[in-house]
């Protein structure tokens, strides 16, 4: 039995409808249980593989180009949307928006930040990102970001298939690499010209470049983030990175009355032995009195365990496959770099597409992973440096600790310090 084209379902992307034929060429009559074994093979220019933040806005700047793109998500919308992620925005992630026209909500909700502080018990160490960079920060959660893309998707243009399971990739270091995945009882194929990798740490993407050509870079800490989301308003109008003899604290928020709070945990801690209680009480001890006086008490929204691990994946390019955000780096909450690592590496590879598919440029596609890379060790750097500066890892002596201080003296009392950290934190340059 062999398989012809018989059917066009769609006019963008174009998808073909196979169904088996007889040696002559003839249609065979296709009953009920063969309709089940039909096979769907749609062709685009880009596919990208995950829904997340990453995904989302690389397909609709590919689109907004007019490049052929469909999303393959595994999971569903309201999954999606259902994961709980930071919220801290540089301005090359609100740039991405607004070059978009949808940065409109992100305006109007979103709580612009000239700068953060740094405590070590008893004072709060304030870096004036705005004074010592000209730019400013966004408070905008992940979630909210994410949510903006996917309503704006289907009048775009952007197709996104939820819920496909068993997502494979093929052939990619080919010149017609392709993707499977099933979707209610049918095998579905996409055939394009390159492929996306957008669908973080766990996803299929990064293991289907072999092992040969690839070096994995990990460094796994010895504790985690205990976190706890509540309708409160937040106890200073910026973010508190707290260093303090029991360990990390962070006070963070969503919105003028949503807060995230988190604490630094052993790894074999568990979070039903944490009440909210528990959890408030060691905040206020953790964050310092100035804080803890504002501190507003309130039942937790969620609560969850975060371990912590910096992860760099070299290559981030591998014939006709593209890796961006998570798939390709991990770096540690410190410092919020995760979702904003992920939008500079959407800038680099929108770029490359464009340029390939306007101008016949292969040279951007080349050079992406060597171009990304290059930021993504810096902000690797910075979030590994501030996470031994503010937490207590369990081979600490009396030395590690007073070099801590030492640290924190020394920025409190240097510009030229403030504002190494302050151009970290709002973002190097592209």
């Amino acid at each position: 039995m062999r398989y012809i084209r018989t059917t066009r379902l769609l006019n963008h992307p174009t998808i073909w409808l196979l169904r088996p034929c007889n040696g002559d060429g003839q249609k065979a009559m296709i009953g009920a249980n063969l309709v089940r074994q039909e096979r769907r093979i749609m062709k685009t220019q880009v596919a990208i593989i995950g829904a997340g933040p990453a995904g989302l806005l690389l397909g609709h700047l590919l689109r907004a180009e007019g490049i052929d793109t469909v999303i393959v998500e595994r999971a569903a919308p309201d999954y999606v949307l259902g994961r709980i992620r930071a919220g801290v925005l540089e301005r090359t992630t609100t740039d991405l928006m607004d070059q978009l026209g949808l940065g409109a909500r992100m305006h109007a909700e979103g709580l612009p930040h000239d700068g953060f502080h740094l405590a070590d018990g008893e004072r709060l160490i304030r870096i004036d990102v705005a004074a010592l960079t000209g730019k400013q920060v966004m408070v905008y959660g992940q979630t909210e970001i994410t949510r903006d893309l996917m309503e704006a998707a289907p009048e775009r243009g952007l197709e996104i298939i939820y819920d496909a399971g068993d997502v494979a990739l093929h052939d990619v270091d080919s010149d017609a690499p392709y993707l499977t995945y099933s979707k209610d009882g049918t095998t579905h194929r996409i055939d394009a010209q390159f492929l996306c990798g957008c669908d973080g740490f766990h996803g299929p993407s990064r293991k289907a470049i072999p092992a040969s050509v690839a070096t994995a870079y990990e460094k796994v800490y010895p504790f985690g983030w205990l976190g706890i989301l509540a309708d409160v308003p937040p106890c200073n109008h910026e973010l508190i990175y707290a260093n303090h003899e029991r360990g990390f604290a962070l006070a963070s928020m969503r919105s003028e009355t949503r807060s995230r709070y988190y604490v630094q945990v052993a790894l074999d801690e568990k979070v039903e032995d944490w009440s909210d209680d528990r959890l408030w009480d060691e905040l206020a001890i953790r964050l310092g009195p100035e804080a803890a006086a504002h501190m507003v008490r309130g039942p937790a929204l969620e609560k969850s365990i975060a371990p912590l691990r910096s992860f760099v994946f070299e290559p981030m390019r591998h014939g006709r496959l593209m890796l961006a955000g998570d798939s390709a780096h991990i770096v540690p909450p410190t410092g919020a770099k995760g979702l904003n690592l992920a939008a500079s590496d959407v800038h680099y590879l929108s770029q490359a597409l464009i340029g390939y598919f306007r101008r016949r440029d292969a040279d951007g596609v080349a050079g992406y992973s060597a171009k990304a890379l290059a930021r993504v060790w810096k902000a690797e750097r910075f979030s590994w440096q501030l996470t031994r500066l503010m937490h207590r890892f369990p081979d600490s002596d009396a030395f590690d600790r007073r070099m801590q201080v030492a640290d924190l003296d020394y920025i409190a009392s240097s510009v030229a310090a403030q504002t190494t950290i302050a151009e970290n934190y709002v973002g190097l340059p592209l």
